[in-house]
């Protein structure tokens, strides 16, 4: 594994927190100029093994979103080559919540080689992001957090 300078690294990390600010208006191809071809990318949704099948993945997720942005709390250092980033994700979709903005807490880890990404991984509450928004299973699920509380 190529081991990346700290300027590189920060370099890579601004591209990342640039790219996500609104990924609503980013193009696909975009992927490319922070994902290595060999990208592992993993969510609470699926697990995706390489740079094609991460694009697949971002033009099913932002079909239905009206928009989608990211505002970055934290970016932390994990050695020469890894990275944590804490944010907050709003976005509206027509499917879910009346189209009215949802916002999800998260985490990303990103492992970083020669200036890429070469693993992503989200860390969030996907009850937050969808089931809490879901008409009948949303109040269950609440209603269950609520007693487990």
């Amino acid at each position: 594994m190529t081991k990346n300078k700290p300027n590189q690294r920060m370099n890579i990390i601004e591209k990342f927190s640039t790219f996500y600010v609104d990924i609503t208006s980013m193009k696909i191809d975009d992927l490319e100029k922070i994902y290595r071809k060999d990208v592992v990318f993993i969510d609470p949704i699926a697990h995706h093994q390489g740079l094609a099948a991460v694009e697949m993945y971002f033009e099913r997720l932002l079909s239905s979103a009206k928009y989608c942005q990211f505002e970055i709390s934290k970016k932390l250092r994990n050695g020469e080559s890894d990275a944590t980033i804490c944010w907050t994700m709003s976005y509206t979709s027509s499917k879910l919540n009346g189209g009215t903005p949802i916002h999800v807490d998260g985490t990303t880890i990103l492992e970083i080689e020669d200036d890429m990404i070469v693993y992503h991984r989200d860390y969030y509450d996907l009850g937050q992001m969808v089931y809490e928004h879901l008409p009948l299973f949303g109040r269950l699920v609440k209603t269950i957090k609520r007693k487990m509380a």
